[in-house]
């Protein structure tokens, strides 16, 4: 049976709507396949014909010039369907833009496609919209965007009380900013254009920010590649890899994604060949793009849509990233081809972008994947949120591992930089047992080298890394970027160090370029299983579960998050991060007082005090108004006097919400 089509047409006024043909609704519920027609003029007006799946109930309205499509789907046909369209081994060029705006309020499963009887790709078919005066947005909104050294905000509608301040021309406006600032840096003679890649993960807003990137960057006269479906990892790759074929290695790297946060969110992180960008240099993004904001033009967005038809290409780079992890297993088995062949790895990529693990990885190093879950892209994360430090995650790969009699699981976040690991008896591998884990492997390869992590980590793990497997724990401030920066300063004065590492998952290797990838990260432990059975030292993973042995781990580990309440006014006008210091400073009072506990010697956040056998670390937030306050002790008793000692500081700062620690403390 042959689909019919759906037929969008937008007026030149805000009363255009969506059309559907009569003959597309009689055929509707016996429509299986797909098909595409291209946007033609009739009458002064732009018609579109428009994709659907006969599984999906479909209605759309044009508001303010900005189609919006809600769309009801159960099954993931799209995520499919998407990931075989977006992914051609062969590089080709873009189909032409054709501006607009396309928002979506959901899973959507219909399409708008142009035709090529080349090629076919998906895109978000735009139209030429009315002469339209942008909102204004001032340089603190654009500079309220920075997360440290990200850019994150609200792309979509959706939630409550969380207006939209990623708008696609916010988004355009930072593309041109990371395009000047790029040339600043590369400073290309006249004859060489700029080349930057774009990838995406899963979310339900990458497609049109993915589109609002390449226009502008196209218009700022930059050669611009997409990924598609990428991970984050992949993005920085692409600025190292030489090969004409995939048109790498390009200047400069923007993967569009935010992480584990809600699917109303997205943002960017952008590479070089250095890495990825600092804080001063996504701040200097910022006020560049607020400036550039304030003089767009119709004419000028038109241009760069013009030039985005003539310099947008697309590449299939996930199969020179994934090539590259394969072989570096194989090469650890000794060559071997299938050096996994007899081990059976469950993958969980919570329906993120790390999906590609478990069929482009796994399989082809003869891995048995089955029982592997939500491997399929979607944005709205509906099994669990894609996070290795979430126990409902967690809980997750670990039934699958334990309903499937895996030898392993593997769990991703949304954009692959970062993982964890459960090994076949259920015991999770993260966090302070991941960083043990990653630790041992390293410092048999690299015998005394120093182990980096942030702030939040055991005084169980420092003994185990430096008393046990003889290395050096330096342990410094929360952020994966901190972490690395750190490590690579280390390396510049001479300490030696080859891993950097946070409890979140986020992990670094000096022979990886200093890229926090959490594939990577897992291919160390597959190359662990891999030689250790080529050695005839057995399979399953008994070999990773006793690496760690010996790691003292506490009975009671919490963290509780004390927020400041900027508008009370004991704030006096004063900053959230005066207002927190000064907390910091009333509690390091409390303690130098107290012949019971000791303030950590060395501490390069907030303060560290050890007592009643255990730690607790009380820092603000990097970004947030937000205290967290962290607590290990061998029982709930110890913890508690912890929790008294900090609450007996605390109490005397009204602006701050105490309830999680005043409910910890009654326990």
């Amino acid at each position: 049976m042959v689909g019919r089509r759906l037929v969008v047409d937008w007026a030149r006024d805000t009363d255009a709507q969506l059309l559907e043909s009569p003959m597309a609704k009689k055929e509707k519920a016996q429509c299986r396949k797909r098909v595409a027609g291209p946007v033609v003029k009739v009458s002064g007006r732009l018609i579109a014909e428009v994709e659907w799946a006969a599984e999906n109930s479909i209605s759309g309205k044009v508001v303010q010039h900005v189609l919006v499509a809600n769309c009801c789907q159960q099954d993931r046909q799209l995520s499919t369907q998407y990931r075989k369209n977006c992914c051609t081994p062969y590089k080709h060029n873009f189909l032409p833009y054709i501006r607009g705006k396309l928002a979506w309020n959901g899973i959507s499963t219909m399409q708008l496609r142009t035709f090529s009887k080349f090629n076919r790709g998906i895109v978000y078919c735009n139209v030429a919209p009315s002469a339209t005066i942008l909102p204004s947005v001032d340089k603190g909104a654009f500079l309220k965007l920075q997360n440290g050294s990200d850019i994150r905000g609200v792309a979509v509608d959706g939630v409550e009380g969380e207006s939209v301040n990623l708008p696609e021309p916010v988004t355009e406006a930072i593309a041109a900013a990371f395009a000047a600032w790029l040339l600043d840096r590369k400073k290309p003679d006249a004859s060489k254009r700029l080349k930057v890649s774009i990838g995406h993960d899963s979310r339900i807003s990458a497609q049109k920010l993915q589109d609002a990137v390449s226009r502008s960057l196209a218009g700022a006269g930059v050669d611009v590649i997409q990924y598609g479906l990428a991970s984050t990892p992949a993005m920085f790759n692409s600025t190292l890899t030489a090969s004409e074929d995939f048109l790498c290695p390009v200047d400069g790297a923007i993967m569009i994604t935010a992480s584990h946060l809600p699917y109303n969110r997205n943002g960017f992180k952008f590479f070089t060949d250095a890495g990825g960008l600092r804080k001063v240099d996504i701040k200097d993004i910022l006020e560049r793009a607020a400036d550039i904001y304030k003089n767009f033009t119709d004419e000028g967005l038109r241009d760069a849509e013009k030039k985005a038809a003539e310099s947008v290409k697309r590449v299939e780079y996930m199969n020179v990233y994934t090539s590259d992890l394969v072989a570096a297993v194989r090469k650890a088995a000794g060559n071997l081809e299938k050096p996994l062949e007899g081990f059976h790895i469950v993958v969980d990529a919570g329906n993120g972008a790390g999906g590609f693990f478990a069929g482009k990885v796994l399989e082809p190093l003869g891995a048995v994947t089955s029982g592997s879950q939500f491997l399929e892209p979607d944005g709205l994360f509906p099994n669990h949120i894609p996070n290795p430090e979430d126990k409902e995650a967690m809980k997750a790969i670990t039934r699958a591992v334990l309903d499937n009699k895996a030898d392993l699981g593997i769990i991703f976040d949304t954009d692959v930089d970062r993982s964890a690991a459960v090994d076949s008896s259920g015991r999770e591998l993260n966090r302070n047992r991941l960083i043990a884990l990653m630790s041992a492997i390293i410092l048999e390869e690299h015998p005394g080298t120093t182990i980096v992590t942030d702030s939040v980590t055991s005084d169980g793990l420092t003994t185990f890394i430096e008393k046990k497997l003889g290395g050096r724990h330096h342990r410094f401030k929360r952020g994966y970027k901190n972490v690395i920066d750190e490590a690579i300063r280390l390396n510049s004065v001479g300490v030696e160090s080859h891993l950097a590492i946070e409890t979140s998952g986020h992990g670094a290797l000096k022979e990886n370029n200093w890229l926090d990838d959490g594939a990577y990260l897992m291919v160390k432990l597959l190359n662990k299983l891999a030689s250790a059975k080529a050695s005839g030292a057995g399979g399953g993973s008994k070999v990773l579960t006793d690496l760690v042995d010996g790691l003292e781990e506490p009975g009671v580990a919490v963290e509780l998050r004390l927020k400041i309440d900027q508008n009370h006014e004991d704030l006096r006008g004063g900053s959230f991060r005066e207002y927190g210091e000064a907390v910091l400073q009333h509690l390091t009072n409390i303690v130098d007082s107290d012949l019971k506990l000791q303030k950590a010697p060395v501490n390069y956040e907030g303060v560290r005090v050890s007592g009643y056998g255990g730690w607790f670390l009380l820092r603000l937030s990097l970004h947030d108004p937000v205290l967290p306050l962290n607590i290990e002790a061998p029982s709930n008793e110890e913890a508690v006097k912890l929790g008294h000692v900090v609450l007996s500081a605390v109490r005397e700062f009204p602006a701050l919400d105490t309830s999680a620690l005043d409910k910890f403390v009654l326990v």
